[in-house]
This record gives structure tokens, sequence and C-alpha cells, in this order.
């Protein structure tokens, strides 16, 4: 179900694009449209993870790996505070893209950063993420 368009068009998207929400991942997060690139659909999932949108972070993601529930009863959800994307590969098939990123985020447990190469595949024309390799810091 689509979620009403917000009503501040010069809010920065969180995905750090520069563009504002509106232009960029807002049409993807209200069902208007869907992400053409396994990049454009890597920052409107973190978009969604940042306004804690987890029907869209759920339809974006691969059944098959999909975490059920996606978050656990009582755990702390992060505050997300940017996102760099810092590599985008085309997979060894035309349906398979790879995106490199370090996001940085926050909880009552303390600031963090995450570096994650994420796999996509286009299934049925729409890109979905697969699984991603998380760096150690």
């Amino acid at each position: 179900m689509a979620k009403a368009r917000s009503k501040t068009a010069s809010t920065l998207c969180p995905c750090g694009s520069g563009l504002t929400l509106s232009a960029c991942c807002e049409p993807y997060l209200l069902g208007e449209t869907h992400a053409p690139t396994p990049e454009s659909l890597m920052r409107s999932r973190y978009t969604a993870y940042a306004l804690r949108q987890d029907d869209y972070v759920i339809a974006t993601w691969a059944p098959e790996t999909c975490p059920q529930p996606l978050f656990e009863a009582g755990e702390p959800r992060a505050k997300w505070l940017g996102l760099a994307v810092t590599r985008v590969e085309e997979g060894s098939r035309p349906d398979e893209g790879f995106v490199t990123f370090t996001a940085r985020a926050r909880t009552n447990r303390g600031a963090f950063r995450m570096t994650e190469r994420s796999r996509f595949e286009k299934r049925d024309g729409l890109w979905l993420y697969v699984e991603g390799e998380v760096e150690s810091d």
C-alpha cells in the first residue's frame, strides 16, 4: 500500500544523492515506479531503513534470504546518519549487480559504521536485494 507523499518537497533524500526526497527515492517508496538499477534500489532501501518503512525493505528483498521478522521484538533500531556509495559493479549476467557502500548510524548502544558489498538480481523485471557481505571494522 502506498504511503502519502511527503509534505516538504525540499527535504533532502536520506540516501545522500543531494536530490530532494521527492525527486529521488520517494517515488520508489510510494510504489509509483520501480528502482531501475541496483544502485537506485540500494539507495531507496537505505532511505526506507532511515524512514522506518519496513514494508518496502521486505518487498525489495529476495524472499529466500529475507529474515522473518525483519527485526526482533525489542531490538534497538538504528538512526541512520549517512550513506556513501563507493563502488557499483555489473554482475556476470545482465540480471545481476553489486553495490558497495558504507552507512553510518547510531543506536542506544553507540555509533557504528557498516560497509557492505550487496548483491542484487533482476527478477520479473524488478531488482531485488539478495545478500550482502559485511566488512568488519
